[in-house]
């Protein structure tokens, strides 16, 4: 079954889409990110976005999305008729049957509204990760394609020995999520959606893409490649006050990348901060998929990326510090495609 929007090959506008990191500023809590992705995603329901997905991530002090099948039934909750899911489960981390019994769980309960989008990065540092697999050395890529096919046994219900309840006939919409030439080629095998993190590995989006489409076999959920980008983007009424928010997100990368992550930064402390050459020359990569600016820049720089990447949906992230700037920069990313406005269902 294809859960996919209906992506029109000549339409001038992609689908757009929101991802949630659920960031954690300076000065909040996770408690207080956490209710923000209440508001976020009333917001996009409101606003007119197909999708919000939360992301797994795990021992970063500014992101408190560690649990994405908690949130998503949260968030599915509150919500009338979005779809909500996970971008994405580490599958490496879980028990392929605890994930077929959690999203069958979200499928049943939510029914047509959940998606599951499947990754195999750790979403994290090694020790980090060794301790969630309960491995020595944390890895548990190899295992992957083992763990994928009991998945799709358990929504099948095809398992030699175990019934996944609920699971067996409670099958959530499957994505394949990645940054690799590899992910691009199971999912056009698998006939399955694809979603590619050009947010982080944007010097190969082109090519992955390519790579999705020339695997692809129709399947029972496609009968053609549907494609999806990963977009950071940071909106403004003013270019000045859209660079300004931005500041935040920069820092907390070079903190990362050094091993030491914090909270969200404030703009201030963020405008502060003198950048050696080696760490701008680090950002100058990050910040290669940044898309920042006022409406009507953000609306060219969507167009024009969607454009050359052939992408039928656009997921948008925006991390910046303050909860109000964060909402207030997808309603006017929304504003500037002309989004249809939603009424909740009583």
């Amino acid at each position: 079954m294809d859960d996919t929007p209906e992506a029109d090959p000549g339409a001038a506008r992609p689908v757009l889409s929101v991802l949630d990191l659920a960031p954690v500023g300076q000065g909040s809590t996770p408690a207080d990110a956490l209710r923000h992705s209440v508001e976020l995603a009333r917001l996009a329901e409101r606003r007119g976005y197909a999708r919000v997905w939360v992301a797994e991530h795990h021992n970063m002090p500014g992101i408190a999305s560690s649990s994405p099948p908690v949130l998503i039934a949260h968030l599915a909750a509150v919500t009338t008729h979005l779809r909500v899911g996970a971008g994405g489960v580490m599958l490496p981390n879980h028990s392929s049957l605890v994930v077929a019994e959690q999203f069958g769980m979200l499928e049943a309960l939510h029914p047509g509204r959940i998606d599951l989008g499947i990754g195999r990065a750790p979403g994290t540092d090694p020790v980090t990760a060794a301790a969630l697999r309960r491995t020595p050395n944390g890895s548990g890529a190899d295992d992957f394609p083992e763990q994928l096919r009991d998945l799709l046994a358990y929504f099948e219900g095809t398992h030699p020995q175990i019934t996944a309840v609920p699971g067996r006939g409670y099958r959530p919409a499957l994505w394949m999520l990645g940054s690799s030439d590899y992910s691009a080629q199971v999912a056009g095998i698998l006939g399955l959606p694809f979603s590619f993190a050009h947010h982080f590995a944007s010097q190969n989006t082109i090519a992955a893409l390519a790579v999705y489409r020339d695997a692809f076999r129709p399947s029972p959920d496609l009968d053609r490649p549907y494609a999806m980008i990963g977009v950071p983007v940071i909106c403004a009424e003013t270019a000045e006050r859209a660079r300004w928010l931005a500041g935040p997100s920069s820092l907390s990368f070079v903190r990362l990348r050094q091993g030491r992550p914090t909270a969200l930064p404030t703009p201030e402390e963020a405008a502060g901060y003198q950048f050696t050459p080696f760490e701008r020359e680090l950002l100058r990569h990050w910040t290669a998929p940044l898309v920042v600016g006022d409406p009507g820049t953000v609306r060219d720089e969507l167009l024009a990326l969607a454009d050359r990447t052939g992408a039928d949906e656009l997921m948008i992230t925006t991390m910046v510090h303050g909860a109000a700037d964060r909402l207030r920069s997808y309603e006017l990313v929304a504003e500037a495609f002309d989004l249809c406005p939603t009424e909740p269902v009583a």
